[in-house]
């Protein structure tokens, strides 16, 4: 099987996307997206946020653990630290699998 090339979603292609699909100007569309991700950042740190018919995002705490280099076997601590979730809703994910 072969493989496929990850993509990644920039903050300029969402740009891209709205001044293409919308018509505005590529600065308005600029400042929209700087925004979003503005007010996203913002809501996630304070609670779990839900976009409906999208998912939701909730900071988790990790506890500290023990890891493992593979290549040379030494262990090393890794701190406690927060992390991202997010899961997908159950009609996004259901769009996803009829495509």
């Amino acid at each position: 099987m072969p493989k496929t090339k990850k993509t990644q979603l920039t903050k300029k292609d969402i740009s891209k996307k709205i001044n293409l699909e919308i018509g505005l100007s590529k600065s308005y569309a600029n400042k929209i997206t700087d925004n979003l991700i503005f007010i996203l950042k913002d809501l996630i740190k304070n609670k779990e946020i839900n976009i409906k018919n999208f998912g939701s995002f909730k900071i988790v705490k990790k506890k500290e653990r023990i890891g493992r280099n593979p290549k040379n076997n030494k262990t090393y601590l890794i701190e406690a630290r927060k992390s991202l979730s997010f899961k997908i809703s159950k009609n996004l994910n259901n769009k996803i699998n009829n495509i």
